[in-house]
């Protein structure tokens, strides 16, 4: 483990913020494949009644992933990871949306040696993702 403390539930590993403007969503689309038009035209996103251009759902998802796996510092110690998408996050034409990450110890299995590390994640304070676990490998 990264951090040689033990890991107790209700215990906070990692907490960060992580901008995404138009040109983050432009990156993930060429790197994904993903040119859907909701992604990046405005006229496009008002035409099928979203309130604006969206991050990419996977974008979002792979985002709040990535510090945890930066604090694990092995890929592999990932053992499972999963999400509810339950809002969409907007992106302004200009400037960034924050997208806040807050991991948090939700169980902790010491028999099996593993962890469940519940994700908040959240725009404004309104969580952009529901039920996103990952276990780990402790």
């Amino acid at each position: 483990m990264t951090n040689s403390k033990k890991l107790e539930v209700g215990q906070v590993l990692i907490t960060r913020d992580v901008d995404f403007t138009r040109d983050s969503l432009v990156r993930y689309a060429g790197a994904s494949g993903d040119f859907n038009q909701i992604h990046y035209r405005d006229d496009v996103a008002a035409r099928v009644g979203l309130p604006g251009v969206l991050a990419h759902g996977m974008l979002t998802m792979g985002t709040a992933i990535s510090p945890l796996v930066e604090w694990l510092g092995d890929p592999a110690r990932l053992l499972s990871y999963g999400v509810r998408f339950t809002k969409p996050i907007v992106v302004p034409a200009d400037g960034a949306v924050a997208v806040h990450i807050e991991a948090v110890v939700g169980a902790v299995d010491e028999e099996a040696g593993t962890a469940r590390i519940d994700l908040k994640v959240s725009v404004e304070g309104e969580m952009v993702l529901g039920k996103a676990q990952a276990v780990i490998q402790i």
